[in-house]
């Protein structure tokens, strides 16, 4: 796996910056909060825009009341970087999402050093010992793990990991194809006590809207965004859809 082959030469430089941890709040009642996304391509989506820096989309995003930012730091599929998370940390004051293919604590401590207070676990990534090492793991560093499942098998694991902020991916990763039906059936499994956010594929205020009805307290929102080269009018209309 091209990410094992890159851990064996990542050694966190001295120089990285240090940022203290923020509170990330994605459960209000009656209210679904939406993770923004910063990603320049994607193996569905193919590129997508740059025209705003990666600090001038964070401003947008912040300004425009995403309860979270996700930073895609993977080179290889999205063009991403650690160093994306310094950026938007530079440029505004709402907590990021390290959205990584982790599979190291190294990884931990970069995603914390570049300024991250929440990080990405993607359970059909980790063994059975690696995915409640690496929740802990990354809670103790301060950083809130959103542990990724793809169906019900999935999540048990992350419940039995120790996860109390789970996201169903709408989106198979073998195929690219999309369910959001299986994601909302999923979701609604999960137990009240963890704080639920659907990922992928949500487009319209109306997706938003079903969202809420069904009790999901979170969603992701990616490409929708990323091929606006000015998001901010959208997104207003996507936040407005979570709250009315």
């Amino acid at each position: 796996m091209n990410k094992r082959r890159e851990l064996a030469a990542l050694s966190l430089p001295s120089t990285a910056p240090k940022y203290s941890p923020r509170p990330v709040v994605l459960r209000v009642p009656g209210e679904v909060r939406l993770i923004t996304e910063i990603k320049r391509r994607s193996p569905s989506a193919g590129p997508l825009s740059t025209t705003l820096s990666v600090g001038e989309r964070a401003r947008c995003y912040s300004d425009h009341g995403a309860a979270l930012i996700s930073i895609l730091c993977d080179t290889l599929f999205f063009d991403g970087s650690y160093q994306h998370l310094s950026e938007a940390r530079e440029s505004c004051d709402t907590p990021l999402l390290c959205k990584e293919f982790i599979l190291d604590e190294r990884q931990l401590d970069f995603a914390r050093a570049f300024g991250a207070d929440a990080v990405l676990l993607i359970v059909r990534c980790l063994n059975d010992e690696e995915l409640p090492r690496l929740v802990k793991a990354a809670q103790e560093r301060d950083l809130l793990p959103l542990v990724e499942v793809f169906g019900e098998e999935e999540a048990d694991r992350a419940l039995a990991a120790g996860a109390s902020l789970i996201g169903v991916n709408s989106r198979d990763l073998d195929t690219l194809e999309m369910d959001a039906a299986r994601a909302t059936r999923v979701l609604q499994s999960l137990p009240q006590s963890v704080t639920r956010a659907h990922l992928s594929g949500v487009k319209r205020p109306e997706d938003i809207r079903q969202l809420r009805h069904a009790g999901v307290e979170a969603a992701l929102l990616g490409e929708v965004l990323m091929r606006q080269e000015d998001p901010g009018a959208l997104l207003a209309q996507l936040i407005s859809a979570g709250r009315d």
